[in-house]
């Protein structure tokens, strides 16, 4: 029996599901399915069976849950205290949606490095608010930027940054028909159901046939500055390509809409020291600048793309 065979167990009975903890972990359902498989096979139960399109939890299971939950946490604590005790840096992993990852991420990383310079190790993964939830209580990230993940006691969720969200368009041209009806353009956090796109998209009753993702944010913008629809966009992050005359705001009865920015870690008495730390400059002025207008990056040797954590090995 191993971490990682608790970890993956974990994680199925959080999600339900097989294949979204395979999602969660950037690898194969069957490297999922052999995992389990193993763990099954050492405590002699099924833990998780299928019901209908879920899983649910054994008897065995159930009491095993609370458990493995601790057993994981713990053996991320004691990976950072060897590691300290080694005079390494200490290991931060942040989460973030797709938008934030395309234009916020690495420069914010970079300047909290750059503050703490060789202290602390930052890494960055893409993750949708269901995610989050099961990945910050687990010990398989520490902080979270992005969705208010309120609710549960374990996690502390507070605001950040207030932004607004605007739909955008070609210049001078707006869309014939009710909203449910236009072509949406999105990127990735448009299909999470917990983003504020995501709610738009539910206010405005867009069947599926009507929205495109797109694998980021700046395509779905030059898309809909060719005509081929509108797009939400956060009004500091578009602001270039509106100034520039590229897009127009579309003005809707349900936009602009008030939104904020959260950042999310374990609850204080619980919290690691690196996400406090960055919990903190999220606070200041010079963050406050790079989440409202990114600039233009950071060098090249400096750049990490965001990935998704696992705790595969």
């Amino acid at each position: 029996m191993t971490l990682t065979q608790l970890g993956v167990f974990v994680l199925v009975a959080r999600l339900r599901s097989v294949r979204a903890a395979a999602d969660v972990l950037g690898v194969s359902e069957p490297a999922v399915s052999r995992s389990l498989a193993a763990l099954r096979q050492h405590l002699g139960d099924q833990l998780v069976v299928r019901d209908g399109n879920e899983m649910t939890l054994t008897e065995g299971g159930n009491r095993l849950f609370g458990i493995a939950s601790q057993m994981v946490a713990l053996g991320a604590e004691a990976e950072a205290a060897v590691r300290a005790a080694q005079g390494a840096a200490a290991q931060l992993r942040l989460l973030v949606t797709s938008t934030i990852a395309e234009f916020i991420a690495a420069p914010l990383v970079e300047a909290f490095g750059k503050r703490w310079s060789g202290q602390i190790e930052t890494s960055s993964g893409v993750a949708n608010a269901a995610e989050m939830r099961v990945l910050l209580p687990n010990r398989l990230a520490d902080v979270a930027l992005g969705p208010d993940l309120s609710g549960d006691p374990a996690l502390a969720s507070e605001p950040v940054l207030r932004y607004r969200l605007v739909v955008v368009g070609p210049p001078r041209h707006r869309p014939a028909g009710p909203p449910s009806r236009w072509p949406w353009l999105v990127d990735p956090t448009g299909t999470d159901p917990d983003s504020e796109t995501g709610r738009l998209l539910r206010a405005f009753r867009v069947p599926e046939g009507r929205i495109q993702v797109f694998p980021n944010q700046t395509a779905a913008w030059s898309a809909a500055a060719d005509g081929a629809g509108v797009a939400p966009a956060v009004s500091t992050l578009v602001s270039r390509e509106l100034r520039r005359g590229e897009l127009s705001v579309v003005e809707t009865e349900r936009t602009p809409v008030q939104a904020c920015w959260h950042v999310t870690t374990l609850a204080p008495d619980r919290r690691p020291d690196a996400a406090r730390r960055l919990r903190n400059f999220l606070g200041t002025p010079d963050a406050m600048q790079l989440m409202c207008a990114p600039g233009a990056g950071v060098p090249p040797s400096r750049f990490r793309p965001p990935v998704y954590v696992t705790i595969w090995s």
